[in-house]
């Protein structure tokens, strides 16, 4: 076995600083009680911690954040695993009879593929909030969440732990108005929600379907022809398949319908994750810019990116 990833974990304590902050924060009432009966099942510690544990006593947890695992995915890292062995360990917490998975759920899934008996494990005492957070920052440092699941577990530390989108911002190293976007992607019809999670549609497809009343219609249509996100921005504006008026010669509230004016409305909306609409006045040198927003979250986002605030 390999001892890579068997390095002493830091020290380090406090949010923002990533998963080692996290998992560094061990004091001596965080020690592992290893379960009554578990202990001599447990395997003899090796370098760096780590223990080997059968995988029949590890479960996985069932409010961890990742819901979909490619199945594909796993039998590359299944095969991987047949041939170098488990380098990273686990990390696990006792619960119950046995033990649950607090990071590396896809690893103990891939090791059962592999068909080992017992794999490296990392044991240590977290609550269920501690074990959120490290599952929630593991997967996003990993990039394996769809946003829909991000999303999720953002709303889950929130509503169950009462974290603040800025604290939510400084565990997972994002900025708030990241966090403020995937929490309102849960406002999506569950439907929609579905094809986010199925991958039939992106993040950027999702946002521009927000709000619409005829989301659904519209994601099935969007689906249906392939269509870009800005395409599908426009489709929203204009409704089921509805043909777009014909605008009228521009006047003092023109909407400037110039292609370029379009082009910097789509460049702010992605880079403010807002609606942004622009109006010129008729001798096409001077207009309004338009900011909509859905939340006092949002309002507070802009406001700080107008007035050059840290964010």
């Amino acid at each position: 076995m390999s001892k890579a990833g068997n390095k002493p974990l830091a020290t380090k304590k406090g949010l923002g600083r990533g998963l080692d902050a996290l998992l560094g924060d061990r004091r001596p009432d965080k020690e592992a009680q290893i379960p009554k009966g578990k202990a001599a099942d447990v395997g003899e510690e090796v370098a760096g911690g780590t223990s080997m544990v059968a995988i029949t006593d590890i479960k996985p947890n069932p409010g961890q954040p990742r819901r979909q695992f490619d199945k594909a995915a796993i039998a590359e890292l299944a095969a991987s695993i047949k041939r170098h062995g488990l380098v990273q360990p686990v990390l696990l917490r006792p619960h119950g009879s046995g033990f649950q998975i607090v990071a590396g759920e896809r690893r103990w899934r891939a090791a059962q593929k592999a068909q080992l008996h017992e794999i490296p494990a990392i044991i240590r005492e977290y609550s269920d909030e501690e074990t959120l957070e490290i599952a929630l920052v593991e997967n996003i440092q990993r990039k394996d969440l769809n946003p829909i699941e991000e999303g999720e577990a953002y709303r889950k530390l929130a509503d169950e732990f009462g974290h603040s989108q800025a604290a939510l911002a400084k565990i997972v190293g994002k900025s708030r108005s990241h966090v403020a976007n995937m929490m309102r992607l849960l406002e999506l019809p569950l439907p929609l929600r579905d094809l986010v999670l199925e991958e039939k549609l992106t993040m950027g497809h999702a946002r521009a379907l927000l709000g619409s009343e005829e989301a659904v219609e519209l994601a099935a249509i969007v689906i249906k022809k392939g269509l870009s996100v800005r395409a599908t921005e426009a489709l929203v504006k204009n409704g089921q398949g509805k043909k777009p008026q014909k605008r009228k010669p521009q006047d003092n509230s023109g909407t400037g319908s110039d292609a370029d004016i379009q082009a910097v409305e789509s460049h702010l909306a992605d880079l403010l994750g807002l609606r942004v609409k622009i109006a010129t006045r008729k001798n096409g040198k001077a207009g309004s810019v338009t900011f909509d927003y859905n939340s006092l979250d949002q309002l507070d986002m802009l406001c700080q990116r107008l007035t050059g605030e840290s964010f």
